[in-house]
């Protein structure tokens, strides 16, 4: 996509209160008023450079439209897989135009960069993120177990 730009998001602060609206009502359940996360904490957490979690922004001229981060849990029913790609979420207004993989391969990038062999991921019923897509960068299926309000697929990634 043309004009699309990933960076940190300790690079770029302001994207802050526009994430935090998109989890809430992407994941209404978790970051809502009755759930038990709390976004901005989650977000402004992640705004860091080369420690997990470390989060990316997308733009697209100038407006923010999506995220990732690399963090070290994820799906907690997992303990002993790290890292996650996580958070992975693009605004409803740019889905399917193929920034949600530029972000997954941002985030393959930074744990390589980093210096991790592999990393992991969980789909959920609502999280957009396509076995199609996983499957045509790489990951491989490992596991289905229930997690909070759905059932969780695993991915692994070899790096």
């Amino acid at each position: 996509m043309d004009n699309l730009k990933i960076e940190l998001l300790a690079d770029l602060p302001e994207a802050l209160p526009t994430l935090k609206k998109l989890f809430e009502s992407e994941w209404e359940p978790y970051y809502g008023v009755e759930g038990p996360g709390d976004a901005e904490t989650d977000i402004k957490n992640s705004a860091n450079r080369a420690e997990l979690p470390i989060a990316v922004v997308a733009t697209v001229n100038g407006s923010i439209c999506g995220t990732a981060a690399l963090k070290m849990e994820s799906v907690t029913t997992y303990p002993d897989y790290f890292p996650w790609l996580a958070g992975l979420l693009v605004a409803p207004e740019y889905r399917r135009q193929g920034i949600g993989e530029q972000l997954i391969a941002k985030i393959e990038d930074l744990a390589k960069q980093l210096g991790y062999k592999e990393i992991y991921v969980g789909t959920g019923d609502k999280s957009g993120m396509s076995e199609i897509t996983l499957d045509k960068r790489n990951w491989k299926f490992i596991d289905k177990s229930d997690y909070f309000v759905s059932e969780a697929s695993v991915y692994k990634k070899k790096l």
